[in-house]
């Protein structure tokens, strides 16, 4: 992939989310050009946000962030989990100290989906979609529009495919905020890459590597640092053998910019959205009609990938 590509992220802006976009930021293959928000780790106000926040931290005032929607296609309202707020804090950013932006949150995201989609598609410039939280702004986008299906390249962090989940025995949280909207994903043809917990919990973040932010000496380097140190904490009451957290979100950004770091296997895959494995994502018995091909992360690099989160990160937070 030559060139540098452009980047959406979609996400609920959360710890890990935080972290995709310092590292989205600070790697020079790729060009954040929006934010879309949703729910999940907080509401999606809350969210959107943050990400204004983080990106004014790191010196990115000309991202724009737009709303999404706010609640589950199947649902009226959302409420955040309380296992959620320990995990990310009150704030959803660790309680650490994040001062707010000036700017404006804008008006309707999944118009800015579509427009950008059809616009890269038209000029023939790479484009990823890459979804940290819910399907549902997508989901939406697509109903809309099945068409852009074929104009689009989606690397989405979510789903547990031979491995626990870690909202249930079997499902993993983003996949079970809006599993109608995953399955549509999966189902609508479009080139995607699901970056589940299979490869996540491979990819572990220690107290040491977090402190080298703060080392920085700089506003963001602090703030990141002590977000990090809380979701480390809120680890280890709930992993406590992982020795450090799991960089989700943030694999998902690398891998949207460097496909070889994870091994993929293609899958016709669905959600399950009734049961007790509501939220499971399965692979489709031959026959069965519900799923759609997928290319689902089973390997990953770690050492390299590591050793990329930190260099990209730190270009970033050692600026502001």
């Amino acid at each position: 992939m030559g060139g540098r590509v452009d980047i959406i992220l979609d996400v609920d802006t959360g710890i890990d989310d935080s972290l995709a976009i310092a590292y989205t930021l600070g790697a020079p293959e790729g060009r954040l050009i929006g934010v879309v928000s949703t729910y999940g780790n907080v509401t999606e106000a809350v969210g959107a946000r943050n990400s204004l926040a983080v990106l004014d931290l790191l010196g990115a005032r000309d991202v724009p962030v737009y709303h999404g929607l706010t609640h589950p296609q199947e649902r009226s309202s959302f409420t955040v989990s309380s296992s959620a707020a320990f995990i990310h804090g009150e704030n959803g950013v660790g309680n650490a100290d994040l001062p707010a932006s000036s700017r404006e949150v804008k008006a309707d995201g999944l118009a800015f989906i579509e427009r950008e989609i059809r616009a890269h598609a038209a000029a023939g410039v790479p484009l990823v979609y890459v979804p940290t939280g819910t399907f549902t702004n997508l989901a939406a986008v697509l109903r809309r529009h099945p068409d852009l299906a074929g104009m689009i390249r989606v690397v989405a962090m979510g789903g547990a495919y031979a491995v626990p989940g870690n909202v249930s025995p079997w499902a993993e949280a983003n996949i079970s905020q809006d599993p109608e909207a995953a399955a549509e994903v999966f189902a609508s043809g479009a080139d995607l890459t699901l970056v589940g917990l299979d490869v996540t919990h491979q990819t572990v973040l220690t107290a040491q590597q977090a402190e080298r932010w703060r080392a920085a000496g700089t506003a963001a380097g602090r703030f990141f640092a002590d977000m990090v140190l809380h979701y480390i904490g809120a680890y280890a009451v709930n992993s406590p053998k992982l020795g450090g957290c799991g960089l989700h979100d943030p694999l998902a950004a690398a891998v949207a910019l460097t496909p070889a770091l994870v091994g993929t296997e293609v899958v016709a895959l669905t959600a399950e959205t009734e049961g007790e494995q509501r939220g499971r994502t399965r692979a489709v018995a031959p026959g069965e009609g519900l799923g759609g091909v997928v290319n689902v992360a089973r390997t990953v690099r770690v050492d390299q990938f590591i050793d990329m989160f930190m260099e990209r990160t730190l270009r970033v937070i050692s600026r502001g």
